[in-house]
């Protein structure tokens, strides 16, 4: 490791806007203020809501089924027509 070439990583505080703080250490040299960390985020405390993803895929499919068929006898046809 080279002297001189990098920054000082000291202590700091990082406080949550929920009220948690903790010390950690950072380059940043300055202490932080979050608005969500790991004790009142919803993906770490269990209130998560799961998004139904399916069922937004199965919506996609069937809006823009009729259009991809469509599209493909349209071309089934132009190779029939041309031979």
């Amino acid at each position: 490791m080279q002297q001189g070439i990098h920054p000082e990583y000291n202590e700091i505080k990082v406080s949550c806007s929920c009220g948690h703080t903790f010390q950690t250490r950072s380059t940043a040299g300055k202490d932080l203020l979050l608005e969500v960390c790991s004790k009142c985020h919803p993906f770490y405390t269990g209130k998560q809501k799961i998004v139904d993803t399916a069922g937004r895929v199965d919506r996609f499919r069937q809006k823009y089924k009729s259009k991809r068929s469509a599209t493909k006898t349209d071309s089934a046809q132009d190779d029939k027509k041309s031979a």
